[in-house]
């Protein structure tokens, strides 16, 4: 009940909200974050840490992992935390925007790879099943690269698209 509230109204709704006033071709979270709305971003952040910790724990339940897999999504969350901590601001604190960038990027890096080994180790059992995930994965990673590459920046277009649809995904893998 709790992951279906999350994933379905409360981080969508958030993350909408959370960029409500501000283009979302023209901007990004970091920037709406390090701007006006601190607090909000760390909620935010919050959130989705939450929501993937939770996922992390149904899955471990149900789902056979390598110690790799394992590890990934806490690597990914102590990224966020980073990311989120780390302020951007590229013209006063270049080193400290660069590794906001640095880390943001990685963890949704981790959180890519940790959905692709579970869904794997899924697919080897049930291939039928577990096809339509893989390929589901494949389209997030796809029009992730499109958004990027059309828009030229890493966009809140492209922070919202990925979040909600890797929420939503995660949520279908415990069911």
């Amino acid at each position: 009940m709790l992951l279906n509230l999350l994933a379905t109204i409360i981080i969508p709704l958030y993350t909408i909200l959370f960029t409500h006033g501000y283009g979302w071709f023209t901007t990004n979270f970091s920037v709406i974050g390090n701007i006006d709305k601190k607090l909000a971003f760390l909620v935010w952040g919050i959130l989705v840490g939450w929501y993937f910790w939770l996922i992390d724990r149904k899955l471990r339940e149900t789902v056979s992992m390598n110690a790799v897999c394992r590890r990934l999504i806490p690597a990914a969350l102590i990224l966020l935390f980073c990311a989120i901590t780390t302020p951007y601001l590229p013209e006063l604190l270049p080193l400290k925007a660069f590794l906001h960038i640095v880390f943001a990027f990685m963890a949704a890096v981790l959180l890519l790879v940790y959905l692709l080994l579970v869904i794997l180790e899924q697919y080897r059992r049930d291939s039928r099943r577990y096809r339509p995930y893989l390929i589901g994965l494949g389209l997030i990673t796809a029009g992730s690269a499109v958004l990027l590459i059309l828009v030229g920046i890493v966009s809140s277009a492209l922070e919202i698209f990925i979040t909600l649809t890797t929420v939503l995904m995660a949520l279908q893998l415990t069911k």
